[in-house]
């Protein structure tokens, strides 16, 4: 589908987003830019349970059906595979009943740009498990975002070997924020952690990335939306595992 009309603005673009990509669950109603509503739960149960009556909720609080809706957005990972699933699902059922533009974005980038408070360099980690991170680095200048690397899942000694790179300060969000932190700040002095709750994923962030996204023009086509894992789940991992033995 294509963007949003531009003269949409005039009356108030909304974009309903979801976020499921780790054990907190979130769902924003994003307007012309800014915040009209948010609900959060960390509540540990699952987001096929939550998600859907939290969008709901939402929309009937802030006074919405899902027709005022003009786009959904979802963090299509990475992360949790189930989780980022079940938030792909939502969003691209959504918007097929109502043929709107569905935005997927990165679980990363969402979180650095619900996050950042001033200018700097933003790491985004999630914990991969296996001594590992999802992970891109950012550059926020005059309120401007700029990717400085890719989502990737990495080491934390070969992001730690990065950032020694860097001589700004470095802000780390995400759920691996406080294993880098503990792991490398003794040799990277410059990083700085920020506060739990700026850390974790929340739909603003995706609805902001959403946003961006529309502002360059680009098409939100729900058909084409896949998450992105990074790398295999531990059932595909495992299952390769045995076939190679069994050869």
């Amino acid at each position: 589908m294509s963007a949003p009309s531009r003269s949409k603005e005039v009356s108030g673009l909304r974009i309903l987003a979801f976020e499921s990509s780790a054990k907190a669950a979130s769902v924003a109603i994003l307007q012309d830019g800014a915040l009209l509503g948010e609900y959060f739960q960390n509540s540990g149960q699952t987001h096929s349970r939550t998600l859907a009556k939290m969008a709901e909720d939402l929309l009937a609080n802030c006074d919405l059906t899902v027709a005022d809706i003009d786009a959904v957005a979802v963090a299509a990972g990475p992360g949790s595979f189930t989780g980022v699933r079940i938030g792909v699902a939502a969003a691209k059922g959504l918007a097929w009943a109502r043929e709107l533009p569905c935005y997927g974005v990165s679980t990363l980038e969402a979180m650095v740009r619900g996050a950042a408070m001033c200018d700097g360099v933003y790491c985004a980690c999630m914990d991969a498990r296996r001594a590992q991170v999802y992970n891109a680095v950012f550059s926020v200048e005059d309120g401007k975002l700029l990717r400085l690397s890719e989502d990737r899942a990495i080491s934390i000694e070969e992001l730690g070997a990065e950032l020694k790179n860097l001589e700004k300060a470095i802000f780390l969000v995400g759920d691996g924020a406080e294993l880098c932190y503990n792991t490398l700040r003794v040799s990277i002095p410059a990083l700085c952690l920020l506060p739990e709750h700026l850390r974790g994923q929340h739909a603003s962030g995706t609805a902001l990335a959403a946003q961006a996204k529309i502002d360059a023009g680009e098409p939100g086509s729900g058909l084409e939306l896949i998450p992105s894992y990074l790398r295999l789940s531990q059932a595909e991992r495992t299952r390769i595992e045995k076939e190679n033995m069994g050869k």
